[in-house]
């Protein structure tokens, strides 16, 4: 699950599925746009290493754009 924009107190997240909306509230504090989430226990938490490794790939991709 990747948070894919927040609108108001509502996070919109790409699943598997398609796109559901989740309550801010029910979200870590420190999750942003682009997180990627896991649901354990009926909790939502920010995997910070895939988070991390999903921008890397974006920024590496945007490199060699400009690259070119």
């Amino acid at each position: 699950m990747i948070i894919d924009r927040f609108e108001g107190d509502i996070a919109v997240i790409e699943t598997d599925g398609g796109m559901i909306e989740v309550n801010v509230s029910e979200l870590p504090d420190n999750a942003r746009e682009g997180d990627v989430l896991a649901l354990e226990n009926g909790r939502y938490t920010v995997d910070c290493e895939a988070s991390e490794e999903r921008r890397r790939k974006a920024s590496d991709r945007l490199q060699r754009l400009f690259e070119r």
